[in-house]
């Protein structure tokens, strides 16, 4: 498996709670004033820290069904060790109990295939390893899942979504929308927090494709450059977000490409 997931994530937590000016200091501040809206939290690099400590057990976690390294045989610990750490700023470690007051009454949604899926997991985890005694709701079901946090009104979702436009089942088979969003849009409206990831479903052939052709306007193929329907599928997600989503009401972060499960 490649990265650790959990500080993977810690990125996406930080991205999202950046707002707060209290929680991110800027280096060379001489007044010692926290400021948030001049670090740039995507450059970085990965820093391998001896003394860190993972932010949850794998094996005490009772979110992870799937992608669980430890549980699966992978032998070296090292990889718990590392950080993000940016150029221009000192990151606070994470700590679930202040972000589950800061998000009461929230919700906060994963929407993406399996990457987004370990990721919904993290948080999960994260969040239960700071209030291990909390009382939640689970729910695992396809295509959506929750936590719901009970005592802070939070609720993390994932939705599943390899593609984020939609695949129709018509006469001549399975057909890719390239243009087209339609219901499960509907289940990402109403989110305080939306994280979008896709890409790897994008590349796949053969038995695991979901697909049987791609439609882009009136043209319906076999098959096309994949790179040209990616963009294509993003142009039309990325105009479904300017149509039906309030930018001061809903923060959106599209994580770009990760990489695979497995190295």
């Amino acid at each position: 498996m490649g990265f650790n997931q959990q500080s993977l994530l810690s990125i996406f937590v930080l991205l999202i709670v950046s707002a707060n000016s209290d929680l991110i200091e800027e280096k060379n501040v001489e007044d010692g004033d926290l400021i948030a809206n001049k670090c740039n939290l995507f450059q970085g690099q990965w820093v391998y820290n001896s003394s860190s400590n993972p932010l949850y057990d794998s094996s005490s976690c009772p979110y992870i069904d799937t992608y669980d390294c430890q549980k699966f045989g992978r032998t070296d610990k090292q990889y718990l060790k590392y950080t993000w750490k940016p150029m221009s700023c000192n990151l606070p470690r994470f700590d679930g109990v202040d972000l589950l007051r800061r998000w009461k009454g929230k919700n906060i949604m994963y929407v993406g295939d399996s990457i987004s899926l370990d990721q919904w997991s993290s948080m999960a985890c994260m969040l239960h390893a700071s209030v291990p005694n909390a009382k939640t709701t689970y729910v695992r079901e396809y295509p959506i899942s929750y936590i719901k946090f009970e005592e802070y009104g939070v609720t993390v979702f994932f939705y599943q979504s390899h593609y984020f436009v939609d695949i129709d089942k018509e006469a001549r088979g399975r057909v890719l929308k390239l243009d087209h969003i339609g219901e499960q849009g509907n289940a990402w409206k109403g989110m305080d927090f939306l994280i979008f990831n896709t890409w790897h479903w994008w590349t796949f052939t053969g038995n695991v494709q979901e697909w049987d052709y791609v439609q882009y306007g009136s043209r319906v193929v076999k098959d096309m450059d994949r790179l040209v329907a990616f963009d294509h599928g993003l142009t039309t997600w990325a105009r479904w977000v300017d149509q039906n989503i309030d930018p001061s009401k809903t923060k959106v972060f599209f994580q770009g490409i990760s990489p695979d499960h497995y190295v």
